[in-house]
């Protein structure tokens, strides 16, 4: 009998719950043991770790989160820290491990691949930059999100013919706030991967302000260079530039929280239940995820320390769009 276990790792993605679902419920069905493992890596360290049956993961698939809980450890990043990891899975007869999370994670995964454990990452997390797949576990839930909070941005700024600001997730790259922003209709967007200046802001929305409009939307990425904090700064010194009256709204992390949609819930379910494919046909050292209908694999070499950049022809569509 093969015996699995389960981590989710780095920040939480809305859609982990349904893929810890299918990873459990797709190795029961083989007649494998399966073991939840508690806090990602930090719990492999510290030897948390529970066995999971059908009804263990029952009844989570709506809720955000992860059950399994996360954790940054800086232990793991050293050698003697992976190697405890490894003898607190041996002593339990693990020998086979899902890796469910983002760039760290599937980096993490790479390094106990390298040391000779069976394992399957699967491609989670709300920044939708991970290499090898179009979409991750998380990513559409966190448009959404942030969507939402635009079109009720635009009933209040028509009311009183302002501007917002909305600075939503997005560190290194710009995914969330450039689907958001289309998405949206936003008259401007600003992520990492592309410089937009204050002046260019200001461009862009008197421009609006003198065709009419009763409002404006500016998405801004956390990590983009000119932050929500700056241009709001920078605005307030110089409000004749763009019309408007100017307002910030920081989503923060509630752009993680929340219901997964069924476009989250049904994509980790077939990574989640892959990754036990993958695993039982010896295919491990990969990450799994999705180009457009079909599952795919990717080394975890060609994953790990690499992000996936947004495509900045889709911020030409917007500006063009946004007359």
């Amino acid at each position: 009998m093969r015996t699995i276990g389960i981590l989710t790792s780095g920040g939480d993605a809305p859609g982990m719950n349904a893929a810890i679902r299918a990873a459990a419920r797709a190795a029961l069905a083989l007649g494998w043991r399966v073991f939840g493992v508690q806090q990602g890596y930090a719990g492999l360290i510290a030897n948390r770790m529970a066995a999971l049956d059908a009804r263990a993961v029952g009844g989570i698939i709506q809720h955000g989160g992860t059950v399994l809980g996360s954790a940054r450890s800086a232990e793991f990043r050293t050698g003697a820290g992976r190697a405890q990891a490894l003898r607190h899975l041996d002593e339990r007869g693990i020998n086979g491990l899902v890796v469910i999370g983002g760039n760290g994670s599937q980096t993490g995964a790479h390094a106990l691949s390298q040391a000779g454990l069976a394992v399957v990452g699967v491609a989670s997390t709300i920044d939708n930059d991970l290499v090898g797949t179009d979409t991750t576990i998380g990513a559409d839930t966190a448009v959404n999100v942030t969507l939402e909070a635009i079109d009720r941005l635009r009933t209040t700024g028509s009311s009183h013919q302002r501007a917002f600001v909305v600075e939503t997730m997005g560190r290194d790259v710009g995914h969330i706030a450039l689907a958001a922003g289309i998405a949206g209709g936003a008259e401007v967007i600003s992520v990492p991967e592309l410089e937009v200046t204050p002046q260019e802001v200001a461009d862009r929305l008197r421009a609006a302000y003198q065709r009419g409009k009763t409002h404006a939307i500016v998405v801004v990425a956390e990590g983009a260079r000119h932050n929500a904090q700056a241009l709001l700064a920078h605005f307030a010194r110089h409000r004749e530039a763009i019309g408007f009256e100017l307002r910030l709204t920081t989503l923060g992390h509630m752009v993680r929280g929340g219901i997964p949609t069924a476009a989250d819930r049904v994509l980790a379910t077939r990574l989640g239940a892959e990754a036990v494919a993958c695993l039982a046909r010896g295919h491990t050292g990969v990450l799994v995820g999705a180009h457009g209908a079909a599952l795919t694999t990717t080394p975890l070499a060609d994953v790990a320390g690499r992000t996936k950049p947004v495509d900045v022809a889709w911020l030409q569509l917007a500006r063009v769009l946004a007359q």
